[in-house]
């Protein structure tokens, strides 16, 4: 994550240093707690959380488990992540629903941390969910919020309750209160009241706050926080928790690139719980919060749980069944490629599935650079086609691919580039859908795959492969030909494989990748 960027990247460079000492002494774990406070304290995690997890780790880095360990180095990092879940809350914690709908949950923050919008992403959820919720426009006093509501509510397809025009004009309270019975007759069974925000915080929004909590009994109150304010951050929560108290914490834009460690410090220093976090501006972009998994990232472990949630819910079942018939029976077409492409393309932002990869933090700017639009160009290549060259790329001559570059707007370069790749990557697939060994581009066959001991002999007979020639010149020329002949084609494979040590994708891999779906 962008927020977490500078945090991660100091930390998971501490801990590189540490994996060329098999054992630790008292001085490496002194200056590995020395680089980790630090590195906290410039992301602005507040200085009371920052001494208690340093002490925590320096102690427990300092015992036997460490001492012990086969790998100090891992230990290391392992008790670090264990230290950062507990300061992000521990346990996942899910919105608490009542027994008697409507669940009402109310909003509070201050303005600009991206409350009202937060609303319509939640609304849009729960509809997924199977609730019907309804947007209850409480926050009369900023200019234009009301119908800033209106049209977030239209685009997440939620109801709304606005008898008020705002701008100043009518009560918050008399408005909220109304709302929650209107959607007890209507039979919405979630309400979500989007109250007023301040440039700080005053008694004023305190007061009016406090006033619909107290007229409306939330069953849960949501503090909405703005990942890039800093240190603010802590004080701001600690008037909002004296002055209204809030069930749960929210945390907005942790896609922008501010330090954020502040957001570390909440959980810890509230007492409260983190329930969600919103990674962009698209109603689409909230995620339930999860603190192993969000140690994970700033360690620049990975995040493989959500990534396999996403395609979860992005995938059909029934149609990669289909896909995987279609490839054990070497039908797998231009068709069914769009059709997976578009599938990924539900999934949300490439840059953001390959962010959560692990170790991908050593890679931001190859992931920067990524050019998300070669999927656009891809489709517009694919769509150019007839459904019979679609189906048999082998009926696309010179003048077809000519007539399809000029339908996409692209070259005969770049057809020819794609038709070449989705041979590849459909040659391997078949490869691999009759429990064959797949060779990728660049690596040979993978390690273990297919058939036990396939791919150790495989790997011996290219060894014993070489010039045969009786002049040592020639031979030795013959030779360095052939070893050369590995980096000719593209090294890496279209799917994110890495044969590096570390499992996390090559800067050849996501050239690879983007030739893949495009132009290289």
């Amino acid at each position: 994550m962008a927020t977490f960027g500078t945090l991660s990247d100091r930390l998971t460079e501490t801990f590189r240093n540490l994996r060329t000492k098999g054992k630790l002494t008292p001085a490496d774990v002194d200056g590995t707690v020395r680089e980790i406070r630090r590195a906290l304290l410039d992301a602005d995690v507040a200085l009371p959380v920052v001494k208690e997890f340093t002490s925590k780790v320096r102690e427990r880095a300092l015992g036997d488990e460490v001492n012990r360990a086969l790998n100090p180095a891992q230990q290391v990092v392992q008790i670090v992540n264990d230290e950062l879940i507990a300061i992000l809350g521990g346990e996942q914690r899910r919105l608490q629903f009542a027994k008697n709908p409507p669940t009402v949950i109310m909003l509070a923050g201050l303005q600009g941390s991206g409350k009202t919008t937060f609303a319509g992403k939640l609304s849009r959820q729960l509809a997924k969910d199977g609730h019907t919720p309804l947007l209850i426009a409480a926050d009369l006093q900023r200019p234009n919020a009301v119908n800033q509501l209106q049209v977030v509510a239209e685009r997440a397809g939620a109801a709304i309750y606005a008898p008020e025009p705002g701008n100043g004009v009518g009560d918050p309270v008399k408005v909220a209160k109304d709302g929650v019975e209107v959607a007890r007759r209507q039979q919405h069974d979630v309400v979500i009241i989007d109250t007023a925000g301040r440039l700080g915080v005053d008694a004023e929004l305190m007061k009016q706050a406090a006033d619909i909590r107290k007229a409306t009994d939330p069953d849960e109150v949501l503090f909405v926080i703005d990942a890039m304010i800093g240190q603010d951050a802590v004080n701001t929560a600690k008037a909002f928790q004296d002055g209204v108290d809030f069930t749960g914490v929210v945390l907005s834009k942790l896609d922008g690139d501010a330090r954020g460690g502040a957001a570390l410090s909440v959980a810890s220093v509230t007492g409260r719980p983190i329930i969600f976090a919103s990674t962009g501006e698209g109603l689409e972009d909230l995620e339930a919060f999860h603190p192993d998994r969000m140690a994970s990232r700033i360690l620049d472990l990975g995040d493989i749980l959500t990534l396999i949630e996403q395609a979860q819910q992005a995938f059909d079942e029934e149609e990669a069944l289909k896909v995987a018939e279609k490839l054990a029976t070497e039908q797998f077409t231009l068709e069914d490629f769009l059709a997976q492409m578009q599938q990924m393309r539900k999934m949300g932002s490439m840059k953001k599935m390959l962010g959560m990869l692990p170790g991908m933090g050593s890679m931001k700017q190859q992931l920067d650079d990524f050019d998300e639009r070669e999927i656009d160009r891809t489709e517009a290549i694919i769509r150019s086609m007839t459904p019979a060259e679609r189906r048999n790329t082998k009926l696309l001559n010179g003048s077809r691919r000519l007539r399809i570059a000029r339908g996409s707007g692209m070259t005969v370069t770049d057809v020819n580039q794609l038709v070449q790749r989705f041979d590849q990557a459909a040659k391997m697939m078949k490869t691999v859908a009759r429990g064959g060994v797949p060779n990728i581009p660049g690596m040979g066959p993978i390690p273990g795959a297919g058939r036990p001991g396939a791919s150790s002999k495989r790997g011996k007979q290219q060894k014993a492969k070489g010039s045969r020639s009786g002049n040592p010149a020639k031979r030795a020329a013959e030779n360095a030909g052939i070893a050369g002949q590995a980096p000719q084609t593209p090294t890496g494979s279209g799917f994110g494989l890495s044969g590096g040590a570390q499992g996390a994708p090559s800067e050849a891999d996501l050239a690879e990748l983007q030739k893949m779906l495009g132009r290289g």
